[in-house]
């Protein structure tokens, strides 16, 4: 059984996360472990001697209740969407939340992280500046980032970016076992560049060797990667894109200001940052 961490701090941007994260543990028959991590202030005891520990141990029962009156409501999201079966365990920490997720994901033999993203920008706001985004940089299992705007739908069309390397082909055939319980179709594309090494033979052999697996193979030949990329997403209906690699400055590069708001807007579909040795 898959195991999956959602991080939330309750609210409509992580519940929104939350219905994405119960129907992936639905589709790969897993479970849910809801985290809430928070930091308690720094209090210099010189100024509060007498009520130093009463100050920590108040605001501990603070989020205790709020975790306690929050719960529910994720079980009754559950609940209304018929998922109220898969498993869902609860943990409440104090302390930095990327260090807590990291030690969760250790602790617990984390399989996948599902977080949602805040922001008026979309994707640009999501992978420059928020939680979310340090949390990719850090770890070392898929996550599945969901766009505060995006609800859920089914998964018929998955994206995925390659550049033909021995190690892509393992996160395909990840992929291809998400894809086959959801019955979905993945579209694979190759943004070909002017140095690009890849070769026609190479290329044959993936076409060949994934015949049977509902993939259609998508080269195209573009200096502006982050701009071909996005147009395939638009223009293939893409419901969830695949990227294989979650370090910062990817992400830097492929939503730089060259691009608006408006088209970072156009695409709010859940990204799976799978991480490539």
């Amino acid at each position: 059984m898959k195991r999956i961490l959602f991080p939330t701090d309750f609210s409509e941007v992580a519940n929104n996360a939350f219905v994405h994260a119960l129907e992936l543990a639905k589709t790969l028959n897993g479970e849910l472990i809801v985290l809430h991590s928070f930091e308690l202030p720094v209090v210099d005891n010189q100024f509060f001697p007498e009520n130093y520990m009463v100050i920590y141990e108040s605001l501990e029962l603070a989020q205790f209740d709020m975790f306690k009156d929050e719960i529910p409501k994720l079980r009754a999201i559950a609940e209304k969407r018929n998922l109220d079966k898969i498993k869902l365990t609860h943990r409440l920490m104090d302390g930095d939340l990327i260090f807590n997720i990291k030690k969760e994901i250790k602790e617990d033999n984390i399989d996948f992280v599902v977080m949602g993203t805040a922001g008026d920008s979309g994707w640009e706001s999501f992978f420059l500046g928020s939680n979310s985004g340090n949390v990719i940089s850090d770890i070392d299992i898929p996550m599945l980032c969901v766009p505060h705007d995006a609800p859920f739908c089914k998964i018929k069309t998955i994206g995925f970016t390659t550049r033909f390397r021995p190690k892509d082909k393992k996160a395909l055939k990840r992929i291809i076992k998400i894809a086959h319980k959801t019955n979905a179709q993945i579209q694979c594309l190759y943004v070909k560049a002017n140095e690009s090494d890849v070769s026609d033979e190479t290329i044959k052999e993936w076409k060949a060797e994934f015949a049977n697996d509902h993939i259609s193979f998508s080269v195209i030949l573009s200096n502006e990667i982050k701009e071909t990329i996005l147009d395939f997403i638009l223009q293939k209906d893409i419901d969830m894109v695949t990227m294989l690699t979650y370090k910062r400055g990817f992400f830097e590069n492929l939503f730089h200001t060259s691009l608006t708001k408006k088209a970072a807007n156009e695409f709010s579909i859940p990204v799976l940052a799978i991480p490539i040795e």
